[in-house]
């Protein structure tokens, strides 16, 4: 008698555990944990928080300083998705990680990469020998370089995808510009505020956050026409087409969050849509 009362209780206890897992997992569900750069992606998933709640999800928002953790987090299932890089940046990314399953799932927004300089008030003003700063990130390295190109500064070679080039790919330099690619992209606004070269490229996440507007402070700032730089969305293979991720994408392109990108913005940021 004693044995099948206690077999009764274990049956009751294990259903009443297994039902408050299934309660805790089906909570879990309806949390989407995003990873994010401070400046702007933090701040639009905030404005997106109240959105997501209308679906039924809560948004948890963890910020990164440092670009190289954020896909890795990513991996690790810490996050279920994350928003701060493009498309060059996330393939760079997978060849150098053989284990990152991630893909894209859609672009919400485009930041003109610029160029700046407490000295010079154009690229065109640049002295012979003049001093530039690229950040040291092999994803963007073309983007710089595109931006030089364009201003007449130095010759890319012929037949050479933008997205791909570095500078050993630099055919023509006719200022004899000194061009470092050493520097973190965290570490050029302080590049910049300390006058280590005549000229640095800034990430407009990080110009942002160090009160610099891109559109007025800019002594070049790139053009968002055939631009394969927009910031995207990455999740892990197979979650594309999950519930939350598509709500999610869905608020982010919505006309209330390209408003507020809009006005808060004026340009620095540019909403945008597949």
């Amino acid at each position: 008698m004693k044995k099948s009362l206690c077999i009764a209780l274990f049956i009751i206890f294990a259903g009443i555990l297994s039902a408050c897992g299934s309660s805790s997992e089906k909570e879990n569900n309806k949390v989407i944990t995003v990873g994010a750069t401070p400046t702007p992606h933090a701040e639009i998933l905030e404005e997106v928080k109240p959105l997501l709640k209308e679906k039924g999800y809560d948004l948890e928002i963890k910020k990164f300083t440092d670009y190289k953790l954020i896909n890795k987090a990513l991996v690790s299932k810490d996050l279920d998705a994350n928003y701060f890089q493009h498309v060059p940046y996330l393939e760079q990314e997978i060849k150098e990680n053989k284990d990152y399953e991630l893909v894209n799932v859609g672009a919400v927004h485009l930041e003109p990469f610029g160029i700046y300089s407490k000295k010079y008030k154009s690229l065109k003003e640049l002295p012979n020998g003049a001093s530039i700063i690229m950040s040291n990130n092999a994803a963007e390295q073309g983007r710089m370089l595109a931006i030089l190109e364009k201003a007449g500064l130095i010759k890319l070679k012929s037949g050479i995808k933008k997205v791909d080039a570095t500078t050993k790919d630099i055919t023509e330099n006719k200022k004899n510009l000194k061009i470092r690619n050493d520097v973190a992209p965290e570490m050029t606004a302080k590049a910049y505020e300390t006058n280590e070269a005549d000229a640095v490229f800034i990430n407009v996440n990080f110009a942002i956050q160090n009160k610099l507007n891109p559109k007025t402070d800019s002594i070049e700032l790139e053009s968002p026409e055939d631009n394969p730089y927009a910031n995207i969305i990455a999740v892990r293979k197979g979650d594309e087409d999950s519930a939350k991720i598509k709500a999610l994408l869905e608020v982010l392109r919505s006309d209330k969050i390209k408003q507020f990108i809009d006005k808060k913005y004026q340009g620095s940021v540019i909403s945008v849509s597949e």
